[in-house]
């Protein structure tokens, strides 16, 4: 066949180029995310301050909501920061306002809390008292949980991509303590040496899930907890053993088998492998043991300032009794404990109950009890103290407290009420509720627990005023199943 009689070939497909918008941010959304609007539908922008024109381009076009990143800054922020120390920020884009400058970023926290209490009448004259500042930017994270993966047979230690499951190799994240970095580099180096298998959620196989790592900066030493899809003994323990002779601040390995499919990372099983059972901590006044699935502040100096705080807040009396709900591991319970007559904590996780226990034993407190259980069932029954505290202290997760329990402790008219918050939505929700059962909120403080991320921490002083009527303050419906 001649060249000119032959069949041409098809032109090659081109990708077209993901659009690209011109846009102002007005303001900045929970997640750290910049806010603009386009042809009357909103776009969130990653890597965008409030007040900057940048050009940004989409990633992903929802029916609702543009999502797109930061291409280019037209006008920046005076805010944002001249740099920053990680590689990995738009990859991982964990940090999200790693970008501002960290005055700016304490600001604009104390902006999120005030503005999440001015949606309530009840609360409208409750002002946040100044952000405390971190001492620490960087190198604060005490635990990590990290994913395990494989990309083109090379090993990934690292994160989630924001609103993906691409994981990105982070080889060293200034945010984490260097020693969960140094164990991170030592089990990346170990798999790529060895056939250890990560696993896959499309093919759902392979062995090894997660990474989990718990430091204590008191003491410099760490616990390692390798969650897999079965139970594993010979390749996880080989694994185990040389962690150990790399990093010997490693001082206890567990297994954890997490069968499921889901994005839930721990299993129901762990297994002690090698070292010691659990790992000794010191926060604030108070030593504590700590299991691999155990609950603590990851920033302990702030977690310290505010154990301290929630112990001069509730300003015990000579024979008063004090009540921790969702007390984890018995931090704050031991704080208020050599003032107390006797500390009740309540806690839905048994062996973090388990640990308050030892943790009591261990500072030599014989004065605190720790119930196992829905926190909820237990305040609806008969009421677990002898007599009516004189300080209770709720610390409950993100979602904040349901009715029930809010109307249970407002039955017990304690004398101070200490409401620990990682939310500011629920954490507001929660207070207009009680100001309806006769509480007056004295002081909020925001605490950043978390520099260089979003979230923001909160701790709420409130004082019983059983003498006086309720204030008759309503709870927006728009904002009552907030979480």
């Amino acid at each position: 066949m001649t060249a000119d009689r032959r069949r041409p070939k098809p032109p090659r497909a081109v990708k077209p180029r993901a659009e690209e918008l011109t846009l102002t941010i007005e303001g900045i959304d929970e997640d750290g995310l910049g806010v603009a609007a386009h042809e009357g539908k909103p776009v969130v922008v990653f890597d965008a301050l409030p007040g900057e024109k940048v050009v940004a381009r989409v990633t992903h076009a929802g029916r609702y909501r543009v999502f797109a990143t930061t291409q280019r800054i037209l006008q920046p922020s005076p805010q944002r920061a001249s740099r920053h120390p990680c590689p990995h920020f738009r990859n991982c884009q964990s940090c999200a306002i790693l970008s501002w400058q960290y005055a700016a970023q304490l600001a604009g926290k104390q902006k999120r809390v005030a503005d999440a209490l001015a949606v309530y009448p009840a609360l409208s004259k409750v002002a946040p008292g100044g952000i405390w500042a971190a001492p620490e930017g960087f190198g604060y994270r005490a635990s990590a949980k990290l994913v395990v993966a494989r990309k083109r047979g090379r090993p990934q230690v690292g994160m989630y991509r924001r609103g993906s499951h691409d994981v990105v190799d982070i080889a060293d994240c200034p945010l984490h303590h260097p020693l969960i970095n140094r164990v991170a580099a030592v089990v990346r180096e170990e798999l790529e040496r060895r056939s250890i298998s990560a696993y896959d959620a499309n093919q759902r196989r392979g062995l090894l899930r997660y990474l989990l790592v718990r430091v204590s900066p008191t003491y410099d030493k760490a616990m390692v907890t390798f969650v897999t899809s079965e139970r594993n003994y010979s390749e996880v323990t080989n694994l185990a053993k040389w962690l150990q002779r790399k990093v010997p601040e490693v001082i206890s390995v567990h297994q954890n088998v997490n069968a499921g499919s889901g994005n839930v990372i721990l299993g129901r099983e762990t297994y002690k492998m090698l070292g010691t059972p659990d790992l000794i901590d010191k926060v604030g006044d108070v030593r504590l043991r700590l299991g691999p699935t155990s609950f603590l502040q990851v920033h302990h100096a702030q977690a310290a300032r505010i154990y301290r705080q929630v112990r001069d807040w509730c300003d015990l009396r000579p024979g008063e009794s004090a009540l921790d709900l969702y007390c984890g591991v018995g931090g704050i319970s031991l704080h208020l404990a050599a003032s107390a007559r006797q500390v009740l904590g309540v806690e839905t996780v048994a062996e973090a109950v388990r640990h308050a226990q030892v943790n009591a034993r261990m500072n030599g407190f014989d004065n605190c009890r720790f119930i196992a259980g829905d926190v909820e069932e237990i305040l609806g029954d008969e009421f677990p103290l002898a007599e009516k505290p004189g300080a209770v202290v709720v610390n409950p997760p993100r979602s904040g407290c349901s009715q029930q329990v809010l109307s249970a402790i407002a039955a017990m008219q304690p004398r101070k009420l200490i409401y620990v918050s990682c939310h500011p939505d629920s954490l507001a929700r929660d207070l207009a509720v009680l100001v309806e059962h006769g509480f007056r909120v004295a002081e909020v403080q925001p605490v950043d627990m978390f520099p260089q991320t979003p979230h923001v921490e909160n701790i709420a002083r409130l004082v019983c005023a059983a003498d006086s009527p309720p204030t008759g303050a309503t709870v927006p419906r728009r904002a009552r199943g907030q979480r």
